[in-house]
């Protein structure tokens, strides 16, 4: 079963894919994503668009169960479903990628934008990464995906409202003008290049959530010039790299780009790109739930300050930086 449902309370689609299910069990010591695997190159990549086996959403969707009626609306799950490689070794981690490994990987992630926009059925493409046991990732090859949603999602449909109506409202474009305030106070700033500035929001959710924000006004990552795609790499690696050295291990997260939509009329004017990290951890040891209040009402309770949070990762981000600077990059 793989089909989209309609949620008439929240007014939002539901992706149905009973069919992951059936997805196997790897072998102990095997992984498809390596060379010799027989699914990826045996001489080798360094990144590597790969077809999602068990896709939610596909550009060939089965016709949907007969189960509409009244309020029960369905629609096929169209869409686009593709697992993004970073990298052939097994054991790599993104802040130990090289610059030059960073402008591949970001290249990568232009291309998927550029192609599956180019679908107009497709309202939305999504670039993310999972990383981590404790944010349910089975395979732990250095990799992220891309969907392409034949809808605009509720979360990004709500962002995309609130941004238009602030336009209208202003004159202004409401991620310059956060971005502006965020530089001017400067407590939560973590680190800044030529073309992105990374801080931890006045108003984060979670402990060590952080925005990266492109300094130039540009919408999606189609928009880039080829500099800033190559810092847009190299900062989303030092992101990874300023993780790990938080606590001198690997760092869970989720990384969530997030680009304009696409095929929905102008955007342009009101959207600013930016990526959003989720990590599910506040300290160490201690994970932070997203539990009743988040889950169920949507009301978030953010149980550390991002001003002492701030301070924590910007001392991580230096040490970053200096074993970064020992090593051969």
């Amino acid at each position: 079963m793989a089909e989209l449902r309609y949620n008439p309370i929240n007014n939002e689609w539901i992706m149905i894919a009973s069919h992951r299910q059936a997805r196997p069990n790897m072998p102990a010591g095997y992984c498809p994503f390596c060379p010799g695997s027989g699914a990826v190159p045996d001489g080798g990549y360094m990144t590597l668009r790969y077809s999602n086996d068990y896709p939610a959403l596909s550009q060939n969707p089965p016709v949907p169960d007969d189960v509409a009626s009244g309020l029960f609306e369905v629609r096929p799950a169209y869409g686009v479903c593709e697992v993004l490689l970073y990298s052939d070794d097994h054991t790599a981690t993104v802040g130990g990628l090289s610059d030059a490994h960073t402008h591949k990987l970001a290249k990568m992630w232009r291309e998927c934008f550029d192609e599956i926009a180019a679908d107009e059925n497709v309202k939305y493409v999504y670039i993310f990464e999972n990383r981590g046991d404790v944010v349910g990732v089975t395979m732990p090859h250095p990799h992220g995906q891309v969907y392409g949603y034949s809808y605009i999602p509720k979360k990004l449909a709500e962002e995309s409202a609130s941004a238009s109506a602030y336009l209208a409202r202003t004159g202004r474009n409401l991620y310059m003008d956060l971005l502006a305030e965020e530089k001017a106070d400067g407590r939560r700033v973590l680190f800044a290049n030529e073309h992105f500035t990374v801080y931890m929001p006045f108003f984060s959710p979670v402990a060590y959530g952080i925005h990266v924000t492109a300094n130039r006004h540009v919408p999606h990552i189609g928009g880039m010039t080829a500099c800033e795609l190559d810092a847009l790499g190299e900062t989303v690696r030092d992101c990874a790299g300023m993780y790990d050295s938080l606590f001198g291990e690997a760092f869970p997260y989720m990384m969530c780009m997030h680009n304009a939509p696409v095929n929905s009329g102008d955007c342009d004017d009101f959207w600013q790109f930016h990526i959003e990290f989720f990590p599910p951890m506040r300290s160490r040891d201690r994970q932070q739930f997203f539990a009743s209040s988040e889950t169920g009402a949507g009301a978030w309770c953010n149980p550390t300050s991002p001003e002492e949070k701030s301070a924590e990762l910007r001392v991580a981000y230096l040490r970053y930086t200096e074993i970064k600077s020992r090593d051969e990059y």
